[in-house]
């Protein structure tokens, strides 16, 4: 046995079907479409999702849920990161700005400050919206919350 006499093994391939070939062939004439319709031509292609007449999985399934219109997305910061954020800055004074450069948020996102953690510092907190624990643990430790 060499390269030049291997052969598949027996019925492992078929040969192809030649349609269109000519009457003599058994594969002329409608060349395995049938007679007429829409599958005979060429062009043709079915509607994406089409099932036979079926009611189709796109319109069987409900919509579901909608999209307010009106909802204001916060990002979340948490007094026991704006406690780090103030250690390491050593600041008693946290603006805006130096979340941005702590990369928590991005120049257009608006802040809420949530109260999960622990505060030891006093510091001035500035953000768009608080949650009530975290006015109220600021608060308890000397602190001030400013609303923008």
């Amino acid at each position: 046995m060499n390269l030049s006499n291997l052969k598949p093994a027996e019925g492992a391939t078929k040969t192809r079907k030649r349609i269109g070939r000519g009457s003599g062939s058994g594969l002329g004439g409608t060349s395995t479409r049938g007679h007429k319709g829409a599958k005979s031509r060429s062009g043709y292609s079915k509607k994406i999702g089409f099932e036979g007449g079926q009611m189709p999985l796109q319109r069987r399934v409900p919509k579901f849920g909608f999209k307010n219109i009106n909802r204001i997305e916060y990002k979340a910061i948490n007094l026991d990161t704006i406690q780090k954020l103030a250690e390491a800055n050593k600041v008693n004074k946290l603006v805006l700005r130096d979340f941005i450069e702590a990369g928590f948020i991005s120049t257009n996102q608006l802040v809420k400050v949530l109260g999960n953690g622990s505060l030891t510092i006093t510091l001035e907190v500035e953000a768009h919206a608080f949650s009530k624990t975290a006015v109220t643990a600021i608060e308890a430790v000397g602190g001030n919350v400013v609303k923008l």
